[in-house]
């Protein structure tokens, strides 16, 4: 309890610190390669529902082009709207770098259930809130066990999974294997 209270929040921010200090020349690299595939804003920013429920905005790179009339939905690497360079930031997570923003200021963990979208809240049984109940991660169980392949029923289940069993050495093994899911794709990494 300690841990998902107290110590998580220190390890987050010095996490964030390193990572950003490692991170900045990735992040400058993509924007320039944002600037000269697409045109538009460099950044992607929307709001998403994090810890006890509340709203805040998340930060990403964009990789698709710009159309204001889009309906939300899930994307894939293979969307005709994801131009060239975007979808290298995707496959490699770059897109998701500015995010260590997010943590920084404390609307987010390095390792958490996904922020979702107000309407995937509203769809989510009740036993699902409790995904709620810590902060969202850059990154998590369900990232790292099948991610989009996995239903929504499933990918709750993970998180659900995750806030109970939160501690230092599983927030270790999922940013392990997030590098290897990085690495080497998402596909290998599926879960039943």
């Amino acid at each position: 309890m300690i841990y998902k209270v107290y110590t998580k929040r220190i390890v987050d921010i010095l996490f964030s610190l390193t990572a950003l200090s490692m991170a900045w020349p990735i992040i400058a690299i993509s924007i320039l390669a944002i600037k000269l595939s697409s045109e538009g804003p460099v950044f992607f920013t929307q709001n998403r529902v994090g810890l006890n429920g509340k709203t805040f905005r998340i930060y990403k790179l964009r990789t698709m082009s710009v159309d204001i009339n889009r309906k939300i939905r899930q994307t894939s690497q293979a969307d005709s709207e994801v131009f060239g360079a975007g979808k290298i930031l995707r496959r490699l997570k770059i897109d998701e770098l500015p995010q260590i923003f997010n943590v920084l200021i404390g609307d987010m963990s390095m390792v958490g259930p996904r922020p979702c979208l107000e309407v995937t809240k509203q769809e989510m049984p009740e036993w699902a809130l409790r995904r709620f109940e810590l902060r969202p991660g850059m990154t998590g169980l369900a990232q790292v066990s099948g991610n989009v392949s996995l239903s929504w029923q499933r990918r709750w289940e993970f998180d659900v999974c995750y806030v109970e069993k939160c501690s230092f050495a599983t927030d270790v093994r999922i940013i392990l294997k997030t590098l290897f899911v990085v690495l080497f794709g998402e596909d290998r990494f599926r879960s039943a």
